[in-house]
């Protein structure tokens, strides 16, 4: 039941961004380089997960310790 619960996407860009310390602009780019994948509302608002935020940071990490984006979408599709 909890693993439903994380997988909805429900969280607006402004919350992730406050969740997570980054910039709306650092979120939506992820979501440019294919990183990550917010459903859209009829009007076009982003929503996301707790599975997102786990994931948009785990991005964050990694592009801070020197990844590449087309490294992280490398790995991405292998897992």
């Amino acid at each position: 039941m909890m693993t439903k619960m994380t997988q909805k996407k429900v969280i607006q860009i402004g919350v992730v961004s406050e969740l997570t310390g980054l910039s709306e602009r650092q979120i939506r780019y992820y979501e440019d380089r294919k990183l990550i994948f917010p459903e859209r509302s009829k009007g076009g608002v982003r929503k996301y997960s707790f599975e997102d935020i786990e994931m948009i940071m785990d991005i964050h990490i990694k592009m801070t310790n020197g990844f590449h984006t087309v490294e992280l979408k490398r790995m991405l599709a292998g897992s």
